[in-house]
């Protein structure tokens, strides 16, 4: 069953068209990577998809609803998005921040919850946040702050996630962490993912289902295994490579070849 799905979008900001033409389905419970390089767009399109970017032409349409015609609150209850940068109001506390998450669950005169408690504090757990529940937004590194949003954007427990380079700023350990998380809450959650990647070996080794993108038009979807060739990445990225299966889990993993001389070792004396 198709959860979202874009018909012949035209979308791009600022007069620039960046999409001209992007027709693409997400299929309920499916780990989706939107890959492909810089300014190629993906994260126009992912905003397009979450109805923060107006759209020229065409549509997106949510449940088999247009999403134009869907209200804001319920919106929110059935679609959460970690865009690339966000800015927090100064001088808000992590846990503050995380339960404005809960917002879209909550009617103008109800109370704080049971229920709204417990999802602040399982965000809190699964991001590995709980220390920092206390502390101020803006004194948090980088990567502590990308893993507050997300905990706020987990928070809001939809049933749909759009994940804008969520790695962004994080270490591998925690880079990781963050895609086995969504793995977990696909495999025990039925939650469906959506996520854009830098990172080719990291979106076979999670993702089912590939979209690549160049110069604002799909070119590839499908099996990792299926779209992820030394061909493609040539003809994408303009990378020389080896498509090899990751030791680990059997996916795709590339190998790009060397392009200079290594520099020799000095001679010992």
């Amino acid at each position: 069953m198709t959860i979202l799905a874009t018909d012949h979008v035209k979308v791009g900001y600022d007069g620039r068209i960046i999409c001209p033409d992007v027709s693409l389905q997400i299929q309920t419970g499916s780990y989706t990577a939107i890959i492909g390089p810089n300014a190629c767009g993906k994260s126009t399109l992912l905003r397009a998809m979450a109805r923060i970017l107006p759209i020229a032409g065409g549509s997106v349409v949510l449940d088999g609803q247009d999403i134009a015609q869907v209200p804001t609150r319920e919106l929110a209850r059935r679609l959460g998005l970690l865009p690339q940068t966000s800015i927090a109001p100064e001088g808000i506390r992590v846990a503050d921040l995380i339960a404005r998450g809960r917002y879209p669950h909550q009617r103008i005169f109800d109370r704080w919850s049971a229920a709204d408690e417990a999802a602040v504090v399982s965000a809190l757990e699964a991001t590995g946040t709980e220390e920092l529940s206390g502390r101020m937004v803006d004194e948090l590194s980088g990567g502590q702050r990308q893993r507050v949003w997300l905990a706020m954007v987990l928070a809001q427990q939809t049933p749909l996630l759009l994940l804008d380079e969520p790695t962004t700023f994080l270490d591998i350990a925690h880079q990781y962490g963050l895609l086995d998380l969504f793995q977990r809450l696909r495999a025990e959650h039925g939650r469906t993912i959506v996520v854009v990647l830098h990172d080719l070996n990291q979106a076979a080794r999670y993702a089912d289902h590939l979209i690549v993108m160049k110069e604002g038009a799909i070119v590839g979807s499908g099996r990792p295994a299926d779209v992820l060739t030394a061909e493609m990445v040539q003809e994408v990225y303009g990378l020389p490579c080896r498509v090899e299966p990751d030791p680990e889990t059997g996916t795709p993993m590339v190998i790009p070849k060397a392009t200079a001389p290594r520099a020799s070792s000095p001679a010992s004396c």
